[in-house]
């Protein structure tokens, strides 16, 4: 089965034309970590929306990731009713620069959205996400509230735990989807990172996924794959995550890291707090998978300026 043909089985779930899910066969469609070394792109700097430019021009430019007509998913971490400077969710400017940027590049639609963990419309307000979204005026951007209705479940053929989940429609059916998660410390998962943060694109009782947690959410990330991942590293929580809230827990870095490798990615973040890659069990386990490479000796690292 191929991409175009899972796509197919959602479009029929979701018109009630079937009733068994739409199945996805990991095998076919995860394929194997990459044999030439990952990029990884390291941006330090005080302009957030100057360090998303640079990082992306290191890229080649917004049009090496979006092409014209594509309908995009932007997916930053805006689970917490918290302050920009308690460093729970996502910088509202990283998310706007690179809305922006993609409508440059001529995207059909964008869209920005999270399954909040405090009430919604509190986390969209307090993390200024609203705030910094509202001054874009284009009528293919819109930021979402997501409702249960917009969830589909999935059969994960070659799951090695989840046999089935449901995932956010827009996600699944994105040409082109981005990962912005905020870094952090996580009480459970030890760091909250990249692999992490597709927890706000999963339906069901999330709850159900805290145990067993890496080889799950490695399971859940064959299916949601990112053409790009940004991690917000310009304010991290170092204890007491992942919601944090005290000001004293919130380490200033400055640092934004993009790569196409979501594995490695998540590697390179790693580091910022003392850890290794081997110490986070969802990027072992990701990269057991084939999803990307974990040891940073195989990547080139580049620093940006910005």
């Amino acid at each position: 089965m191929d991409r175009r043909e899972f796509l197919k089985q959602v479009a029929l779930w979701s018109a009630g034309a079937i009733l068994y899910p739409p199945v996805f066969d990991v095998l076919s469609l995860a394929g194997a970590a990459s044999e030439s070394k990952s990029e990884i792109f390291v941006a330090k700097g005080t302009d957030l929306s100057v360090m998303v430019r640079r990082v992306m021009d290191a890229f080649g430019g917004i049009g090496g990731v979006v092409k014209t007509g594509d309908k995009v998913v932007i997916k930053p971490n805006i689970g917490w009713d918290r302050t920009i400077e308690q460093g729970a969710n996502t910088h509202p400017l990283i998310v706007a620069e690179l809305v922006k940027l993609c409508l440059d590049a001529g995207a059909s639609r964008v869209s920005v959205f999270d399954r909040t963990c405090n009430e919604a419309r509190r986390c969209y307000q307090n993390s200024g996400m609203v705030q910094a979204l509202e001054k874009i005026r284009d009528k293919r951007f819109r930021l979402d509230h997501v409702e249960d209705r917009h969830f589909i479940p999935v059969t994960l053929k070659n799951g090695q735990i989840l046999k089935e989940w449901s995932f956010h429609k827009d996600a699944l059916e994105a040409d082109c989807y981005i990962n912005v998660p905020v870094a952090k410390h996580h009480s459970l998962s030890g760091l909250s990172l990249g692999m992490k943060n597709i927890m706000g694109a999963v339906g069901g009782w999330r709850g159900r996924l805290h145990y067993d947690l890496g080889p799950k959410l490695a399971d859940l990330n064959t299916v949601i794959r990112p053409k790009l991942t940004l991690i917000d590293a310009s304010r991290v929580i170092v204890k007491n995550g992942p919601q944090g809230g005290d000001l004293s827990d919130v380490k200033i870095l400055d640092t934004l890291i993009g790569s196409r490798d979501p594995v490695a990615a998540d590697a390179y973040a790693t580091t910022l707090f003392g850890f290794l890659p081997k110490d986070i069990e969802s990027t072992v386990e990701a990269h057991k998978r084939g999803l990307g490479q974990m040891d940073l000796n195989q990547c080139h690292i580049r620093y940006l300026d910005a």
